[in-house]
């Protein structure tokens, strides 16, 4: 193929239902039109944004938190420094090379292992992966996750070390953190977790009013606070109660109430104390059949007898 033929290729032949082939190129170009399959994966990562947004978490929650606590580094916004005088080239290459010798020295006893739930030594064939994420909708089985929040795998519900078979019944989606979590001695079909994104004329649905978000959930206020800082937390899938919330909103909902705890305290000394809750089905009171957890700020004097906290829920129970 000529320059111009290619040229005529990218610009007027070339039909894209993504970006692979015109950065497989360009990978080319870049290489002196040679590479290898290696080489051509670490480029199309660069531009994965939903793997970068992945290891951008875990630069914060794990390695940034450790190194913060022994005074390696140091943290201002989203820039990061090493907390050392400035380095002459040798110390530079002495701490490269350090570093190297840690890294190989664990990877040496942990090989592959390292990244196990991520790796297989028998894949699903392309035909029947793409089936399986096609019949998913392309979301994670158990919390919702779609391609755009984080890697999807195709994984075994029986796992194959307990003899589980490579075809499509024993096929699930899960995202990288929740096949994580799951490991290989659980057998949970998530199949039948119904997601729905959006409820017409759901008022949470609309997501318009969030001044927070953690993964899978978000953080409004109320409209009819109980006090001031009246918070509710409400996963992005439509879904009818905190029974029905699965194990992942569950969890990051809880941890965005401590987020939301933490600041509420910081911006306001009065608060002394929390109501947490929520109401599942009209007989407890609930009025928007999407789940949601309250959390209410106390202080003192707020009401004459706090004794009884959620008790009054009942009026009559509120004392004992």
């Amino acid at each position: 193929m000529t320059y111009k033929e290619l040229q005529d290729f990218i610009e007027t032949e070339m039909r894209m239902s993504h970006i692979y082939q015109p950065l497989l190129i360009k990978t080319l170009v870049e290489s002196e039109g040679i590479s290898t399959t290696r080489r051509i994966a670490l480029e199309f990562l660069k531009y994965d944004e939903s793997q970068i947004q992945y290891y951008e978490r875990i630069v914060k929650t794990m390695p940034v938190k450790v190194l913060l606590s022994h005074d390696v580094i140091k943290k201002e916004n989203n820039q990061i420094s090493l907390n050392t005088s400035t380095l002459s080239f040798r110390q530079r290459q002495k701490l490269i090379s350090l570093c190297d010798a840690r890294l190989n020295e664990f990877l040496e006893i942990r090989g592959l292992k390292l990244w196990d739930y991520r790796l297989i030594d028998n894949p699903v064939p392309d035909s029947l992966r793409y089936k399986v994420l096609k019949k998913s909708d392309y979301r994670c089985d158990l919390c919702g996750s779609t391609k755009y929040d984080r890697p999807l795998d195709v994984d075994h519900i029986i796992p194959r070390s307990r003899g589980g078979k490579t075809e499509e019944s024993n096929l699930q989606v899960l995202c990288s953190k929740c096949n994580r979590s799951k490991g290989n001695k659980d057998n949970t079909d998530f199949r039948d977790t119904e997601f729905v994104d959006k409820v017409k004329d759901c008022p949470f649905c609309s997501k318009e009013k969030k001044v927070a978000n953690y993964n899978s959930v978000f953080a409004m206020k109320d409209n009819y606070p109980v006090t001031e800082g009246h918070h509710i937390i409400i996963p992005f899938r439509h879904t009818e109660n905190y029974f029905s919330m699965t194990t992942i909103e569950r969890d990051d909902a809880t941890k965005l109430i401590r987020v939301l705890k933490n600041k509420l305290e910081a911006s306001d000394p009065s608060i002394k104390g929390f109501n947490i809750g929520m109401n599942s089905g009209e007989s407890a009171g609930q009025t928007v059949m999407h789940s949601h957890i309250h959390l209410i700020p106390r202080r003192d004097g707020d009401t004459k007898k706090p004794r009884g906290g959620v008790r009054g829920v009942i009026p009559e129970k509120m004392s004992y």
